[in-house]
């Protein structure tokens, strides 16, 4: 039976920047404090191997 894990996302400069564009434009948008997070799905099988 494979697990599922959720490790944070390691993004390229420019996709981290877009990210970022769209927490001011959240901001701006509904005057809260917005913070987005990125993460990534990985599959851990029985063997420890990452997928």
């Amino acid at each position: 039976m494979a697990n599922i894990a959720f490790p944070v996302a390691r993004l390229q400069d420019g996709t981290l920047r877009q990210l970022q564009q769209l927490e001011q434009r959240l901001r701006e948008e509904t005057g809260e404090e917005i913070v987005l997070v990125a993460y990534q799905r990985e599959t851990v099988n029985e063997e420890g191997t990452r997928r």
